[in-house]
């Protein structure tokens, strides 16, 4: 057998190369997806976590941050969507915003989703407001930039990308502008900005690639509840639903290889609890 000091150390490089993510939460987990998914940490690990991986939760809607000198031994972060206005200006909305410039100094990965998405806008200098066409909630298509600029790295790792792929959407607020050297990579008929990155490490999406249907219907009913959109307006939207799906394969592939930096032999087989 092998000697206690190089068992030891064996387990050493196996904790240095473990990857490490952090979710940044911006909800408070709902009553539905508590009771379905366990809240909504596992919403995203289903979604982008692999075997092999340890990620955090840090539920900065509640003022819970990572130490700053911790941040260094993440290898990303996701920042999730909110009910809140990503121009607001709560505590814990500014103390996000500092965070995320730090973290682009640092040139870690971070991927944005919804609010999320806006919010690492506004922290590197974009211009986030109300949707001038108010809300878009269903199934959108994004239609992929193809123009003669270089295409984005995110891209070449991902191999041969669709022209367009269908996500769910829950938003009031969008992108207007993006941040100076930010590229617009989507874009739907409803928002000019569907994704955006800045280099190879920060990359926002104004949907929901880790939504299932069950949590946008969920998600209706409380917004029809508390009286953001009415009730005429969501029955269309759930019929809409009927008739489409959203292409969450492609969506999550792109996530992970750009949380990764993997190539385009990325699969979504491997999600774990």
């Amino acid at each position: 057998c092998l000697p206690s000091s190089l068992t030891s150390s064996f387990a050493s490089m196996k904790i240095e190369q473990e990857k490490r993510y952090a979710l940044l939460l911006a909800a408070k987990d709902s009553d539905y997806v508590k009771e379905m998914y366990n809240g909504y940490f596992n919403v995203f690990v289903q979604a982008f976590g692999e075997e092999g991986e340890s990620w955090d939760l840090f539920r900065v809607v509640e003022g819970e941050f990572p130490d700053m000198e911790d941040v260094d031994k993440y290898d990303g972060f996701v920042v999730s969507g909110s009910p809140h206005d990503a121009y607001g200006s709560d505590l814990w909305i500014l103390r996000l915003c500092f965070l995320l410039q730090t973290l682009h100094a640092m040139n870690k990965k971070v991927l944005g989703i919804c609010f999320g998405h806006q919010v690492i806008c506004r922290a590197l200098g974009g211009r986030v407001a109300k949707a001038g066409g108010g809300w878009d909630v269903g199934i959108r298509k994004v239609v992929m930039v193809d123009d003669d600029l270089p295409r984005p790295k995110l891209f070449d790792r991902l191999g041969e990308t669709p022209t367009s792929a269908l996500i769910i959407e829950c938003h009031q607020d969008e992108v207007w502008q993006v941040p100076v050297g930010a590229e617009v990579i989507g874009f739907s008929e409803k928002t000019g900005v569907e994704m955006f990155c800045v280099g190879d490490h920060i990359l926002g999406i104004q949907g929901h690639p880790e939504y299932d249907k069950d949590i946008l219907y969920n998600l209706m009913d409380r917004l029809v509840g508390s009286d953001c959109i009415n009730r005429c307006f969501a029955d269309d939207v759930k019929a809409s639903l009927e008739e489409a799906e959203p292409d969450k394969k492609f969506w999550e592939k792109l996530c992970k290889t750009f949380l990764k930096g993997n190539n385009n032999e990325i699969c979504c087989a491997g999600k774990f609890d």
